[in-house]
């Protein structure tokens, strides 16, 4: 399947959708794909999640769509590689949980001031996140 488009009778039968219902899912698979893109850069907003639901929207929605999420430069290969469950690379884990824990560890400190529950939750996301990137499987580089 790597960089190899789906044959067209893999796709849900998108003519009998309608335009408004194909199109619904192009708007919510957009907007989870720019929620996304923004959880790159903000360790508290998940990005696979919504990479992986994008990528959904799109496949009920329009096969274009789909393909250019699958062959993406940026994270194409990463949402293979999770879908399929391969994992990521461990470069990725450490890089995503070192991310995580500045940014989450400067909020609670200078952000939120001395409101302990805040903090508190803050800290638990980040463990829960961090607990969630280390159970997936580590992406072994090819021989």
């Amino acid at each position: 399947m790597e960089g190899k488009p789906l044959e067209k009778d893999t796709y849900p039968n998108q003519h009998g959708r309608s335009k408004l219902k194909r199109g619904l899912f192009a708007a919510v698979g957009t907007i989870f794909l720019g929620l996304g893109a923004v959880g790159v850069f903000l360790p508290i907003l998940p990005t696979t999640p919504f990479l992986l639901l994008s990528t959904a929207c799109y496949y009920k929605s329009s096969n274009r769509m789909h393909q250019w999420m699958l062959n993406n430069r940026w994270f194409g290969n990463y949402i293979r590689n999770y879908k399929e469950g391969r994992g990521i690379p461990f470069k990725t884990k450490i890089f995503t949980a070192t991310l995580l824990w500045t940014v989450i560890t400067y909020s609670a400190l200078f952000h939120v001031g001395s409101i302990l529950i805040i903090q508190t939750t803050l800290f638990i996301i980040a463990a829960a996140v961090t607990i969630h990137i280390a159970r997936l499987p580590t992406l072994k580089k090819p021989s």
